[in-house]
């Protein structure tokens, strides 16, 4: 006779999981056959999970860890917030404290130019929000055929039928209808695997000037914006040539076209600057945003608007016919303003770009001598390794595109690190938090997982390379 599993044990979580819980991103059956990880605690830049293993978070969560895990200071806010108001709406022209202050206290650190700002509960409803919020802006100042959106391939906005359809990940828009109209998709400025032959810098004036040439065969008078990733996230931590932004704007600006950063990951520290907008050297109109806003304590997220899109949208816009009944949550508004107390106290997004930054990338660069690994990149605490089965050729390899990243991602949650697989690459967005010796750790469990991955690969015989396909070529496919 079989025992009943215990209820604090790792098998009566999982079969509860298994029996009710539907994940995102995920094939059920596949995920029920295998078990689930269970997470249960974590404090400063480790999770723990219910075997007792202590894992390093090296994907702060979901890119939303900032400050870090177990600051009481937040929860204590929230506490005490909902004590004393555990909801309300923002619609029937109403507010309260939380939602004034937190509107305030981001933009203060926004962009000197963005003054303005629209409350969700997450990044992908921020999206959503964006895409109605410009097409309403442009019928409002008499030019509704200004609605078509230009983003890029392999861009990530999101979920939603808007986020969805703005990203352009094939395996999203091979469900549900996906993508809605009026939306373009342009080439992205991926080099490593799409520059061919260009150096960095002219494949970074190709891959802006493919938006010229969207926008001017959709006819500038029908392109209301350009949406992208300062660096594409979920796409691969894509960190574009230093001249494709600029590049951008410039095309936009000369055209009418707005120009909108989604800095859900970018945002509120990550690149060493308070938005990534301001890295890459770019004033847009409007920004999306959520994640590291609240450090992931909280579900809020919400749109940047700049001052002159904002003087036109509240002077011609009227009643704007959108909202949430989140938006403005008083317990996610008092966790972000005390979120952002600490990264201000803490002085955490100056030490992301002149101290644990730096630190961590000088020696994360070094996996590049990894045999396995083809490149290493990394802008503040967000970076990327390209595995390759021949450097010199940028090859991929010859297994089913994102086999090998798997492996290479199982290996490093074994050892005790959480970096995640973006097709036969690894990527990471570490807390703000990380200390020289967590950042040494880190670095020396990647290339002992590197190592690992390195001999399955060879056990395996998939240590095969196939030919990348340039951008010319994947532009005109």
């Amino acid at each position: 006779m079989t025992s009943a599993p215990l209820s604090n044990s790792t098998a009566h979580w999982r079969a509860l999981d298994a029996a009710h819980h539907l994940h995102p991103f995920s094939d059920t059956k596949a995920l029920n056959a295998e078990g689930v990880r269970v997470i249960t605690r974590a404090e400063g830049v480790y999770v723990f999970d219910s075997d007792g293993n202590k894992i390093l978070d090296g994907m702060s969560g979901l890119w939303c860890s900032q400050v870090g895990h177990g600051r009481h200071a937040i929860v204590d806010a929230m506490a005490q917030q909902l004590y004393q108001l555990d909801y309300y709406n923002t619609f029937f022209k109403t507010t309260h404290p939380a939602a004034a202050e937190l509107a305030a206290a981001i933009s203060e650190v926004a962009p000197a130019h963005m003054n303005h700002v629209f409350f969700t509960s997450g990044g992908s409803e921020a999206v959503d929000t964006v895409l109605r919020m410009v097409r309403h802006y442009w019928a409002a100042l008499g030019k509704p055929e200004k609605h078509i959106f230009i983003s890029r391939r392999n861009g990530y906005h999101g979920s939603t039928m808007g986020g969805a359809s703005l990203g352009g990940m094939k395996p999203m828009h091979a469900q549900g209808g996906l993508p809605i109209p009026g939306i373009i998709h342009v080439a992205q400025p991926y080099w490593w695997a799409e520059g061919g032959e260009m150096s960095r810098e002219d494949f970074g004036l190709y891959a802006a000037r493919e938006v010229a040439r969207a926008i001017d065969e959709a006819g500038p008078e029908n392109v209301a914006a350009f949406i992208g990733e300062p660096i594409q996230g979920a796409g691969g931590v894509i960190i574009p040539p230093a001249n494709y932004w600029p590049e951008v704007e410039k095309i936009c600006r000369e055209r009418d076209v707005l120009l909108i950063c989604d800095e859900v990951i970018c945002g509120f520290g990550r690149t060493g600057r308070w938005f990534g907008c301001e890295f890459m050297g770019v004033k847009p109109d409007l920004i999306t945003f959520a994640k590291g806003v609240t450090s992931g304590y909280f579900p809020l997220g919400g749109v940047i608007v700049g001052d002159h899109f904002a003087e036109g949208f509240i002077e011609h816009g009227g009643d704007f016919n959108h909202g949430y009944t989140y938006s403005g949550h008083p317990g996610g508004c008092a966790a972000a303003l005390a979120n952002l107390k600490i990264m201000h106290e803490e002085k955490l997004v100056d030490r992301v770009r002149t101290d644990i930054g730096p630190y961590l990338q000088e020696r994360w660069l070094k996996l590049a001598e990894h045999p396995l690994v083809g490149e290493a990149r990394m802008v503040g605490l967000i970076g990327a390794m390209e595995l390759t089965p021949d450097k010199s050729t940028r090859a991929a390899f010859a297994a089913e595109e994102g086999t090998v990243g798997l492996i290479c991602r199982d290996f490093s949650f074994k050892e005790g690190l959480v970096m995640r697989a973006v097709r036969d690459g690894m990527i990471l967005a570490p807390p703000f938090t990380l200390s020289h010796e967590e950042a040494d750790e880190l670095v020396a469990t990647a290339w002992r997982v590197l190592d690992l991955t390195h001999a399955e690969l060879i056990k395996r015989g998939m240590m095969v390379p196939v030919p990348r396909v340039p951008a010319k070529a994947v532009a005109s496919a």
